[in-house]
């Protein structure tokens, strides 16, 4: 995802508050803020294993797919920041399904998306994502019967370093016809640590396809071709304004095509899990920062997910609540700034990244029972509904 230059919002980079992360979904934190998802180089915990088929995708791999093809472009408005940011996406059916990166679509309380062949625009809304695996799927509406043609998907366990790749997609968020990069595999078994600054979490990604071809930000979730043509992975990058460190020579990443496709089969199976969600984002609208003593990573504030400042001191942590989402469920049920929430439905929270974690196991109208303990008080529970946010 790349901020839309030229529009109404707050500068990419600009001041945000240094208190913390706004709990949309559940905390949803700086999303709209971030806008792509910087990948540097590091340690972290494994991402969860993904099973990968090396077999021809039968559900959603249809035939006749245009080699070279399939490619849209991906606008959001990140609402809650005022914010316009734009990426890439891979049509996957002529019914309008569309693969692409979570972090284009994280924060989005609207998407609007275009076929870069007809030039025709859709309103599309969010299927499932896996934030952790940073794959989204989106569907667009009013498709059908409208001529989309689709990409032709290849195999990417047969991609090869050395072997020529192309990217293309919506470098700069400019808009309008693809952009083209070129270049080579110049690493099958990346491995890098993807920093999520929406929730300060960090995850290790393994197996990726690294390429010289200059990825941009803007591409993200847009294909990345072999010399026939076919979709081998979907590219991912840096926004502006983040450093994209990495060991050896490769300018860009792309998760394999074959792990981003089986988990949308996933996703358009309905089957969620501890990492992916199915459906419209649970919101509770707090805008917390890590309470002393807790395990959270650094980060920063924003609208659209959540994050922690790091933990001082001794204690059992939590996320330290610094203000509430006007008209939202925490609002509404006065939860206090300066309290910390230390559980969600009996399970504990330590941190920001917990909480949100834990809130995308729910959907919009749920109830939780959020615990919390107020600033110099005694530990509270209520009973709180949740309502519809953006996605994480």
């Amino acid at each position: 995802m790349y901020p839309v230059p030229d529009r109404t919002g707050p500068e990419p980079g600009g001041s945000r508050s240094a208190a913390g992360w706004l709990v949309l979904l559940a905390l949803a934190g700086l999303a709209a803020f971030l806008l792509v998802r910087p990948i540097l180089a590091g340690t972290g915990g494994a991402s969860p294993a993904v099973a990968e088929s090396s077999s021809p995708y039968a559900v959603h791999r249809p035939a006749g797919g245009v080699r070279g093809g399939g490619i849209v472009n991906v606008d959001t408005e990140l609402g809650y920041r005022s914010t316009l940011a734009a990426g890439t996406g891979i049509l996957m059916s002529d019914t309008g399904i569309v693969l692409t990166n979570n972090h284009v679509i994280q924060g989005a309380t609207s998407i609007k998306v275009t076929d870069t062949r007809t030039r025709a625009t859709y309103t599309a809304h969010v299927v499932g994502y896996d934030k952790s695996n940073d794959v989204a799927v989106i569907r667009l509406g009013n498709a059908k019967g409208a001529g989309l043609k689709p990409a032709a998907f290849g195999d990417s366990d047969k991609v090869a370093e050395g072997d020529p790749v192309t990217a293309k997609g919506n470098a700069g968020g400019k808009g309008g016809a693809p952009k083209v990069a070129r270049g080579k595999v110049t690493a099958k078994d990346a491995s890098v640590v993807a920093r999520d600054d929406s929730d300060g979490s960090s995850e290790k990604l393994s197996g990726l396809i690294e390429t010289d071809a200059a990825i941009r930000p803007g591409d993200s979730g847009g294909p990345l071709y072999n010399a026939a043509g076919q979709v081998v992975g979907m590219d991912t990058a840096a926004s502006a304004g983040f450093k994209m460190a990495k060991q050896g020579g490769g300018r860009g990443f792309a998760i394999p095509i074959n792990r981003a496709l089986a988990i949308a089969e996933q996703i358009l199976a309905g089957q969620g899990g501890p990492k992916v969600h199915i459906g419209k984002t649970a919101m509770l609208g707090v805008e917390v920062s890590q309470a002393a003593g807790g395990q959270g990573a650094g980060g920063t504030g924003g609208t659209g997910g959540t994050g922690g400042t790091g933990g001082t001191g001794g204690g059992q942590g939590g996320a330290l609540v610094q203000s509430t989402l006007p008209d939202s469920p925490a609002e509404q049920r006065n939860i206090p700034t300066g309290a910390v929430i230390t559980a969600l439905d009996g399970k504990p929270v330590d941190s920001p990244g917990t909480l949100t974690d834990l809130l995308l196991l729910h959907h919009p109208g749920d109830t939780v029972a959020l615990t919390y303990r107020p600033s110099g008080g005694q530990g509270v529970t209520q009973q709180i509904k949740l309502a519809d946010g953006p996605p994480q």
